[in-house]
């Protein structure tokens, strides 16, 4: 008989690993002109804001679901502002780039992440360089580097606006560990959503207004209702089905499942795909950079463990925190029993995929953050 707790974990892995590809998959699907043909990626990702910021309002004012949080204007103002800009131009960013290069050479350029993070957590503070760490992010770097020579379509305007919405992610989780936790502010899911998504929106209808709202009004574009609202539906599934993950699982578990879900995603998109094609070069250089990515985990995961409270205390510190967060947030949150020494590290395994902006906790550090971040859509 198959235990009902591990069945559950293994349920929920599935369905973040068929959600988080799904999403990337019909993002692209519906930005190609050679497919669905709407390529507008500034409004796709307002329709996402949109339908998302709509869903947490009705959860949190109308069916009460969960309590906002004290929100001041000063904190709305230096918190949540800057950290819903920068968001909102990784979305920007990174959902262009679909327009102009494959899925599986942004799968692999998405390995930059945590080099990205660690260059903006140094510059503000929060993070010392360390020689190991270095050499780690130079393997990454040059992995990334002969993946993209080994590109038969590689385009630098693609690669300029995927880098750029990979800095601008990590920027903003950088961001998010300095501003919310100086203020000891802990958002859960739907909160994050409730707070940011509005004001994601109200950014991204700037850059809309003057490079989408013309070429929309003189071009005869498709726009199907259903298309549209499943894929919204499927972003926001995705952001609560992390949750869900992260609550069930450990940090070396999602990592498995991070990696998996990567060279699937990869080998789907040339099925899918059929005009991106992948190389042996291409292969070998993300192979490179996932070993590196691998490599600095491993460090970091050290480092968290050693700056743990002995063993024997940690299954009661977390349950404490959980319960705290079972308290404010009422929702989604996962069984004491089930909670691990590798609770709390394992967001630093899991992709955020573009449309994941909001998972983390405030209140981990931003090695934790950046793994979160294969910034799926």
């Amino acid at each position: 008989m198959i235990n009902k707790s591990l069945f559950l974990t293994y349920l929920y892995l599935l369905i973040y690993i068929l959600l988080s590809s799904g999403v990337i998959l019909y993002n692209k699907w519906v930005l190609s002109k050679k497919y669905f043909n709407f390529p507008f990626p500034i409004t796709l990702t307002m329709i996402h804001m949109g339908f998302s910021g709509a869903v947490a309002f009705l959860l949190v004012r109308v069916f009460k679901v969960v309590a906002p949080v004290k929100m001041t204007f000063e904190i709305y103002a230096t918190c949540v502002i800057p950290i819903s800009a920068f968001f909102a131009s990784s979305l920007w960013f990174g959902n262009t780039a679909y327009l102009h290069i494959s899925v599986a050479f942004i799968q692999m350029l998405k390995a930059l992440m945590p080099v990205a993070t660690l260059i903006m957590a140094v510059l503000c503070g929060t993070d010392k360089l360390r020689w190991d760490v270095f050499l780690n992010m130079l393997l990454v770097s040059v992995g990334v580097v002969i993946s993209s020579y080994g590109e038969i379509h590689f385009n630098v305007v693609g690669t300029l606006y995927q880098c750029t919405g990979i800095f601008a992610e990590a920027l903003r989780l950088v961001l998010t560990q300095v501003l919310l936790q100086k203020k000891g502010l802990t958002l859960n899911p739907i909160t994050s959503l409730y707070y940011i998504a509005p004001c994601s929106f109200a950014f991204l209808f700037v850059p809309w207004y003057f490079l989408e709202k013309t070429e929309m009004e003189v071009s005869q574009i498709q726009f199907n209702f259903w298309i549209f609202f499943s894929n919204a539906v499927c972003a926001l599934a995705l952001n609560f089905s992390i949750f869900l993950v992260i609550g069930r699982t450990g940090a070396v578990t999602i990592r498995v499942a991070g990696v998996l879900k990567d060279w699937s995603l990869i080998a789907l998109s040339t099925v899918i795909f059929p005009e991106s094609t992948i190389t042996g070069l291409n292969i070998i250089g993300y192979a490179i950079a996932l070993c590196g990515v691998v490599m600095y985990n491993y460090i970091k995961v050290k480092d968290v463990k050693a700056s743990q409270l002995p063993p024997d205390s940690i299954p009661e510190r977390m349950t404490k925190e959980w319960r705290i967060e079972k308290k404010s947030s009422n929702v989604f949150a996962p069984d004491d029993d089930n909670i691990d020494d590798d609770t709390v590290s394992s967001i630093s395994d899991i992709n955020v995929d573009e449309e994941t902006p909001f998972m983390a906790s405030s209140r981990l550090s931003h090695i934790g953050l950046s793994q979160l971040s294969s910034r799926d859509a």
